[in-house]
C-alpha cells in the first residue's frame, strides 16, 4: 500500500457512502486503501470538514473523488487536506471561489428535467419525489434498484446549494473529470464547462447522474487511471517528505 494513493469518494445529494459500494470492490482489487464519507447535507461548511477529517486520517498522500454536490465538497476541502495531490469529479460540480450550486443553475439557459423532480419541504430540506426518482436520478440502473434507492435517498438543505465556495481546489491540483451525457440533474453542457474550465482530463459515459452505480467498472476504472497517473509524480513525492 506505500507506493499507492488513498482513495477518499464522497457521495452527492440524496444518496450517502453506499452509493459507491459497486466501485469500492473494483479499488480495492486493485490494492488501494479505499473509503468513503458519511456526510449530513446539513451545510457545505460542514461536509468539508467531514471530508478533510477523513482525508486526514489517511496514512500518506490521497485523492479525493466527488460525485454530484460531492464535487463541491472536494472542491471546498481540498484547501485544508494537504496531503490531497489530486481531486476527480464524477458528473460533479466544480465551482470557483464565491460561486454556489445555485449561481451556478442560475447561470444556465434552462434547468435540467430532474429539476421538476425535486420537492422542498417545511424545513428547508430538499427531497426527490419518490415516483419521479427512478426516471431522472437514475434511469438507467434495473427499476428494483432505483426504487430501493429512491426509499433511501438522503435529502439535502437548501442551505448546501447557496454556501458559497471559498477555495476552488482545482485551481492547484491535477483534476480529473467524467461526464454523464444523459444527466437529467446536471445538464451535460454544464459538466462539460467546468470540466474544460478546471482543464481536467476528461471522459464521457452514456450514464444517468449516478454513473458509478450503472457504469461501476468504467468508473473505477477512471479513478485509478487518476491515482496511477499521480503515483511517483513530483507533487506525490512533496507530499510524502
Amino acid at each position: 500500500m506505500t507506493n499507492k494513493i488513498n482513495i477518499v469518494l464522497v457521495h452527492g445529494a440524496w444518496a450517502d457512502g453506499s452509493s459507491w459500494s459497486k466501485v469500492i470492490p473494483h479499488l480495492q482489487q486493485a490494492g488501494y486503501n479505499v473509503v468513503a464519507t458519511q456526510n449530513s447535507l446539513n451545510s457545505l461548511a460542514e461536509d468539508a470538514e467531514t471530508t478533510r477529517r477523513m482525508a486526514e486520517s489517511q496514512p500518506g498522500p490521497t485523492i479525493l473523488v466527488g460525485h454530484s454536490y460531492g464535487g463541491a465538497v472536494i472542491t471546498e476541502a481540498a484547501h485544508l487536506c494537504p496531503n490531497v495531490v489530486g481531486l476527480v469529479y464524477i458528473a460533479g460540480f466544480g465551482p470557483d471561489a464565491g460561486e454556489s450550486l445555485a449561481s451556478l443553475a442560475a447561470a444556465g439557459t434552462e434547468p435540467p428535467p430532474g429539476a421538476a423532480a425535486i420537492r422542498p419541504d417545511q424545513y428547508g430540506v430538499l427531497w426527490i419525489d419518490r415516483q419521479m426518482f427512478p426516471d431522472n436520478f437514475c434511469q438507467d440502473i434495473d427499476k428494483t434498484e432505483a426504487q430501493v434507492m429512491a426509499a433511501t435517498q438522503k435529502p439535502i438543505t437548501v442551505k448546501c446549494f447557496e454556501d458559497k465556495i471559498t477555495h476552488a481546489g482545482w485551481k492547484n491540483l491535477p483534476a480529473w473529470y467524467q461526464v454523464s451525457e444523459n444527466d437529467k440533474m446536471i445538464p451535460p453542457g454544464a459538466e462539460h464547462f467546468m470540466a474544460e474550465r478546471m482543464k481536467a482530463k476528461m471522459i464521457s459515459l452514456p450514464s444517468s447522474h449516478v454513473s458509478m452505480v450503472s457504469h461501476p467498472e468504467e468508473i473505477a476504472d477512471f479513478i485509478l487511471k487518476a491515482a496511477d497517473e499521480l503515483v511517483g509524480t513530483a507533487v506525490m513525492e512533496a507530499s510524502m517528505n
